[in-house]
């Protein structure tokens, strides 16, 4: 049986790109995933769950090690989103007893924002060592320590904002986006490039129907 969770196991190869098992499954389980969160449906979180999984060896082979942590963080926050989601209280609901779109606005979004540059000079410095303080872990240095330590600690906010379904989210993931899809072509996972520059469109998406459903909200006090 083939080592699925191995990126060299190769599943089939496309104008001369060998595919692994690993790069599809994860690709297309994300995929699903970041659509269904553009419709704001709840299934986006269980399917993400498993994309992340499969993630965490991708990210751990081709050494983008901050997005390797991450997926772990990823992995727990889906079951946390997903129970979030399901179970509002009266006032947060909306009209199918889902968490409403709510906005992050002024001040509080500059704070995180700043807090978001910071941590990501910390992590950055550390995935820059991680080869020099744990080499028997970590054999190659770190891969874009600065750019990938700024998608990681920005995908933390983006997923906690997402969580609370702040309509501001979108454009949080739509920079991470354009960064990622710039970092995975340039190490070769050109599936996963392809997936987050389609992503990109995604964040669009996004954030025009969460907009869309917000503005619905004051439509049906309107009518009540």
């Amino acid at each position: 049986m083939p080592n699925f969770f191995d990126i060299h196991t190769i599943f089939f190869t496309l104008w001369d790109y060998p595919m692994s098992y690993l790069e599809f499954f994860g690709v297309v389980s994300g995929s699903a995933a970041t659509w269904l969160a553009a419709r704001a449906h709840v299934w986006s979180w269980p399917i993400g769950a498993a994309s992340v999984l499969l993630f965490f060896f991708l990210f751990y082979q081709i050494q983008l090690y901050p997005d390797m942590f991450l997926q772990v963080f990823f992995f727990v926050t889906n079951l946390q989103g997903w129970w979030r989601w399901t179970h509002p209280t009266v006032d947060e609901a909306d009209q199918h007893n889902e968490l409403r779109v709510t906005r992050l606005v002024g001040r509080p979004l500059v704070l995180v924002l700043l807090g978001g540059v910071v941590a990501t000079g910390v992590l950055g410095t550390f995935a820059q060592n991680l080869h020099v303080w744990f080499p028997v872990l970590f054999s190659k240095p770190s891969a874009f320590p600065y750019l990938d330590s700024f998608t990681t600690v920005m995908s933390i906010i983006g997923t906690f904002m997402m969580i609370h379904k702040k309509l501001e989210c979108w454009w949080v993931w739509l920079v991470i986006d354009i960064i990622s899809t710039y970092m995975y072509f340039n190490k070769g996972v050109k599936l996963v490039g392809f997936e987050y520059a389609i992503f990109c469109l995604i964040a669009f998406q996004g954030a025009w129907h969460w907009t869309k459903e917000y503005r619905s909200y004051s439509q049906l006090t309107a009518v009540k």
